[in-house]
């Protein structure tokens, strides 16, 4: 687990390296992102196809209760546990 230290580290590094790509659904992703640095989500190894259908790897920021809790609290309103939604956008 990291410590409070390297979470806000984790999450101003993300700010400094995406945070400035053109589009909203692109710095969405920033948001959520940083927010999974700052509730300790841990990495994660994942393997895609490119559009030649080649398999690559790389590493992803995954889920953890802290982040899950997270999103619940901000999706919760006065209409209920689904009241707002989190938009986790699209990486640059």
């Amino acid at each position: 687990m990291p410590t409070e230290s390297e979470r806000i580290a984790k999450a101003l590094e993300i700010a400094m390296q995406d945070g400035g790509i053109d589009g909203d659904h692109h710095k969405m992703w920033c948001i959520d992102q940083m927010v999974r640095a700052l509730t300790g989500c841990p990495t994660e190894k994942r393997v895609r196809m490119d559009c030649h259908g080649a398999p690559y790897s790389y590493h992803a920021q995954g889920e953890s209760e802290e982040y899950r809790q997270w999103v619940a609290e901000y999706s919760a309103g006065q209409d209920g546990p689904e009241s707002y939604s989190w938009d986790e956008g699209t990486p640059p």
